[in-house]
């Protein structure tokens, strides 16, 4: 008795969590259903699935939107801003949580109040700068802007790991005669390797998926980042569906695939840095 109505009680929850399932897979489950038909049927039929798939999308799609350059220089934004990422704010992160610098409350205040502005507020003054530099128009001026843009929660969250870990271990390594670069590479990061990965995940997909940023500061087509290279793709071709479904596919496989696979870990790293500030 008392479990029939608890299993009525629930059962609000599993419609609400259905019709979340249907809104967040159904326009996925329609992009790629595009992505495999022709434009007649694609006319014909445009929320059902494909009747005569057809893979000619796929080849058109990657040479007019050149995303071999695209994609490449994508993942090399990728690489660099996650790398640059992981290391500095690893020892910024290490520094705030175990050092005890002076005025980190100041600093800690700081970045949390930057992070929390738009970042159109610094876009004149930063593209001023980075044409006085020449930074415009190249792939490092864009990996800085992004490694600049993502470090106060990279910090935030690593810091947020760090605290957690007993001042035990680091004791003892230190009574072995490590110093703190030894401390840090052998005890922390070994300890911490959750949370990098969670940074290195968030900040990658983020920096795949930019493309307002690159918009502005960059203007060369063979630059463009393969957001960018979709925006300008659709712009171009918004009317063959067909084409722009495949292209969307092409550019959120990659993401889609490496989350997939990456997911409980991320989902863990993220609720382990939750538990203390």
């Amino acid at each position: 008795m008392f479990g029939s109505r608890r299993a009525d009680s629930l059962v609000p929850n599993y419609v609400i969590l259905l019709l979340l399932v249907v809104f967040t897979i159904g326009p996925l489950v329609v992009l790629v259903s595009n992505a495999f038909k022709s434009p007649q049927e694609l006319i014909a039929n445009p929320l059902g699935l494909p009747m005569r798939p057809t893979l000619a999308n796929f080849p058109e799609a990657w040479r007019v939107g050149e995303f071999a350059t695209t994609i490449g220089n994508s993942v090399f934004l990728v690489v660099t801003t996650v790398f640059v990422e992981l290391v500095l704010t690893g020892l910024a992160a290490y520094s705030l949580a175990r050092l005890n610098p002076p005025g980190q409350n100041g600093f800690m205040g700081y970045m949390l109040v930057g992070s929390t502005l738009p970042i159109w507020l610094f876009l004149v003054p930063l593209f001023y700068m980075w044409s006085k530099m020449g930074l415009t128009n190249t792939l490092y001026g864009l990996a800085i802007l992004y490694v600049a843009f993502n470090a106060p929660f990279a910090t935030f969250l690593l810091r947020a790991f760090m605290v957690q870990i007993p001042r035990d271990f680091e004791d003892a390594a230190r009574v072995d005669g490590a110093n703190e670069v030894s401390v840090f590479t052998r005890v922390i990061l070994p300890l911490t390797w959750p949370g990098f990965l969670t940074v290195g995940l968030v900040v990658g997909l983020g920096v795949w998926n930019e493309f307002q940023t690159a918009l502005i500061f960059t203007s060369n087509p063979k630059l463009f980042p393969v957001a960018l290279s979709y925006y300008k793709f659709t712009s171009r071709f918004g009317r063959d569906w067909s084409l722009t479904s495949a292209a969307a596919f092409m550019m959120i496989a990659p993401v889609l695939i490496l989350f997939l696979a990456m997911q409980r870990r991320f989902i863990a790293g993220l609720s382990q840095g939750g538990i203390k500030g």
